[in-house]
């Protein structure tokens, strides 16, 4: 029987190849289609949250601050906003108590964290639970922990922690947020310890990756404790510092719970008005969401100013 065989066809110049053959080729431009797809739906995700959640209310907010609204009737009005919040009794003692509190902060706030991480890096033995002591506050809800100053640590009696405290060691004891001068100081001491376990870990972190050989030749050397801080610790770690100085000073500028809960808003003689809890007042109190939105662009324009500066400088630095 013969065994009869098929003629092969030849492939005419420019016939497309078989897809069988192609067939790894496919699979991998699918491959990269699908990444590409799945990357580009979560930045589309991200994109639309800010778009929703932050850009359009910066937006709204700066257009209704050249507003009115007066039963329900919008009408545009200029500076008007701005000239009446500028010519409130409330503005400008509004801004120096912010300002009293953002210095204080960066006085007490910023260099106890950097001081108790030293502190905690110097240890051999139970870091964990330290460093789980240490942040604890930062897990409690914030207006749990200044109702807990407030009516525990911050009682005006001698049944107050705090006058306890000076009493045990015959000190003056103080009326806390009764007094006006003592307002602001109780604020950040307060602010202090339920935000201060964030930036301890921080810090932390930071230390860790300074090479023991430095703190050896330092030793060498014969410098103390205080000229190694001086002149390894600080010097190891200046980008955090700087980076957290930056943050520190905007988010002491926001100030607002802390007025709201421990001081009831405006405190003993207005000692404990910010310019946040000015917007607070202006948009649900005097019903005035116009003079609210003109005060937080002001607020956003100053935050702005400082941290474009701030910026500049520290990249000069470098």
């Amino acid at each position: 029987m013969a065994i009869t065989t098929v003629p092969q066809i030849p492939r005419k110049a420019g016939r497309p190849p078989s897809p069988y053959s192609a067939g790894p080729q496919r699979t991998s431009l699918g491959r990269k289609v699908r990444d590409n797809l799945t990357g580009h739906a979560f930045l589309i995700g991200a994109v639309l949250c800010f778009v929703v959640f932050s850009w359009y209310p910066m937006v709204r907010g700066i257009v209704m601050s050249f507003q009115r609204t007066r039963r329900g009737e919008t009408t545009w009005v200029g500076w008007d906003n701005y000239t009446r919040l500028i010519a409130d009794p409330s503005f400008w003692p509004a801004w120096k108590n912010t300002f009293y509190f953002t210095v204080l902060a960066l006085v007490l706030g910023y260099a106890v964290p950097f001081f108790v991480a030293i502190l905690l890096n110097e240890f051999r033995h139970a870091k964990g639970y330290l460093r789980i002591l240490v942040y604890l506050p930062v897990m409690l809800p914030p207006a749990s922990a200044l109702f807990l100053f407030k009516f525990y640590a911050y009682d005006p009696s001698e049944a107050g922690l705090f006058n306890a405290i000076l009493k045990a060691l015959h000190l003056p004891t103080s009326q806390w947020m009764q007094s006006p001068g003592m307002t602001m100081p109780a604020m950040v001491i307060a602010s202090t310890w339920m935000n201060m376990g964030g930036a301890v870990l921080i810090y932390l972190a930071s230390l860790q990756n300074i090479p023991g050989e430095l703190y050896e030749a330092a030793e060498l050397d014969g410098a103390g404790v205080w000229r190694r801080i001086r002149h390894v610790t600080i010097p190891q770690t200046r980008l955090i510092l700087a980076l957290l100085a930056m943050l520190q000073i905007v988010a002491t500028m926001q100030l607002f719970i802390e007025p709201l809960i421990l001081a009831n808003g405006a405190g003993a003689e207005d000692s404990a008005t910010s310019v946040a809890y000015l917007i607070y007042q202006h948009g649900f109190f005097q019903n005035d969401l116009n003079g609210a939105a003109a005060l937080g662009v002001i607020m956003l324009v100053v935050l702005a100013g400082f941290s474009a500066v701030y910026v500049r400088l520290t990249a000069k630095q470098d």
